[in-house]
C-alpha cells in the first residue's frame, strides 16, 4: 500500500475508485464500502484509495483529545493488511475545514486521486461545514466525469452501526457485541515496555506492557481475556487495561498483558493485544499477596476461556 501522509501535494497516476471519511473501527459498515470498492477493481482495475484526515475534523472545534477506536497507526495497519492500494492521510488544517465541497471534489477527489469511481454511504459530508454530501456528488458527477455508488448503511437490528455505537459498548465491557460489529476484535497496537518489573520477580507472572495513544479510545478499566499478535503468531493472553490501583495507581493508562505460552524477551517488540471478554473490573486490593491470588484466578480462567476456543482463535497456550 502506498500511504500519502503530511503533505497536500500529491498525485495519483492511475485511475482510481476513492471512498472518503475516518475509517474508525473499519466496522461492518466500512467493510461493506470496501467490498464494493473492491468489485469496481476486479471490474475494472481501477486503484483503490481511501481518502482521511490526519486527525478529527472534530479536534479543531474541541480543547479535549478526540477519542478514537483505531488511531492513525491502526488505521494505516487495519487497511494494508486488506490489500488497500493507496491511503491518503490529508493535514487537516483552517484551510482544509474551509474548503468549498465542490472545489474539494475538483481539486482533490477528481484531480489528485483520479477518482473515476466514488463510492460512500448515505451519511457521507465533506466541505466546509459539512455541506457536501452524497446529493452533491451525485449532482456534480457529469461535470468531473466520474461514477458514484452510494451504500446503505449497515444495521444491527435497526440501529446504524456506527463508531459511536461501537464506542458505548466498550465503555459497557461488552467486547462480544463490539467485536461483532466491528467484525474483528477490538485491538490495541503498541511496543512493548519496561513497566515496574513487579509482574515476574514479585508476583511470579511476567506481563507485557504497552501504553496506548492518547486519542485511543479504551474500554471500561478492567481485565479481559485477550488474544495477543506477536511476530506472525497468535496467543492466548489476559489483559488488565487501567492504572494498576494496587501497585501504582497515579500512572500513565496502560495494557498490561500475562501471554500464555511465551518465554523469550520481546521488549521493544511492536504488538498487537485483542480484547475478547471481559472478566472483572479493575479494582484496589489491600495489597501485593491479595492481588497475586486474584491474578491466579484471572489466569487460570482466561487459561480455561481460551482452551475452549483455542480452534477458533488459532492461538498457542
Amino acid at each position: 500500500m502506498k500511504y500519502i501522509t503530511g503533505t497536500r501535494k500529491f498525485q495519483i497516476e492511475e485511475p482510481s475508485v476513492v471512498t472518503l471519511g475516518k475509517f474508525d473501527g473499519r466496522h461492518r459498515g466500512h467493510q461493506k464500502l470496501l467490498r464494493e470498492m473492491a468489485e469496481v477493481k476486479k471490474e475494472k482495475g481501477y486503484q483503490i484509495a481511501v481518502f482521511t484526515f490526519d486527525m478529527s475534523p472534530s479536534i479543531l472545534d474541541s480543547e479535549s483529545t478526540q477519542q478514537v477506536i483505531t488511531t492513525n497507526l491502526e488505521r494505516k495497519n487495519n487497511l494494508e493488511r486488506i490489500g488497500i492500494d493507496y491511503l491518503v492521510e490529508y493535514p487537516f488544517t483552517m484551510e482544509t475545514a474551509h474548503m468549498d465541497p465542490e472545489e474539494f471534489v475538483k481539486e482533490i477527489l477528481v484531480g489528485q486521486m483520479n477518482a473515476k469511481t466514488i463510492v460512500v454511504g448515505t451519511d457521507c459530508t465533506f466541505g466546509y461545514l459539512g455541506a457536501g454530501n452524497a446529493d452533491s456528488l451525485n449532482q456534480w458527477k457529469d461535470r468531473y466525469g466520474y461514477e458514484l455508488i452510494v451504500i446503505q448503511k449497515e444495521k444491527d437490528d435497526h440501529r446504524d452501526i456506527s463508531s459511536t455505537y461501537i464506542r458505548e459498548l466498550l465503555d459497557a465491557g461488552n467486547m462480544e457485541k463490539a467485536n461483532e460489529l466491528l467484525g474483528e476484535p477490538y485491538s490495541i497496537h503498541g511496543n512493548v515496555v519496561h513497566g515496574n518489573h513487579l509482574g515476574g520477580p514479585v508476583l511470579g507472572f511476567p506481563t507485557a506492557n504497552i501504553v496506548p495513544e492518547p486519542e485511543k479510545h479504551l474500554p471500561t478499566f478492567g481485565v479481559y481475556v485477550s488474544r495477543v499478535y506477536i511476530e506472525g503468531c497468535y496467543y492466548g493472553g489476559i489483559t488488565n487495561i487501567g492504572k494498576k490501583p494496587t501497585v501504582e495507581g497515579g500512572s500513565p493508562v496502560g495494557a498490561e498483558t500475562y501471554i500464555y505460552g511465551i518465554n523469550r524477551d520481546i521488549y521493544g517488540k511492536t504488538i498487537e493485544v485483542q480484547l475478547l471478554h471481559f472478566v472483572r473490573p479493575e479494582r484496589k486490593f489491600d495489597g501485593l499477596e491479595q492481588l497475586k491470588v486474584q491474578i491466579e484466578k484471572d489466569r487460570d480462567y482466561g487459561r480455561e476461556y481460551l482452551k475452549s476456543r483455542s480452534t477458533e482463535l488459532n492461538i498457542q497456550l
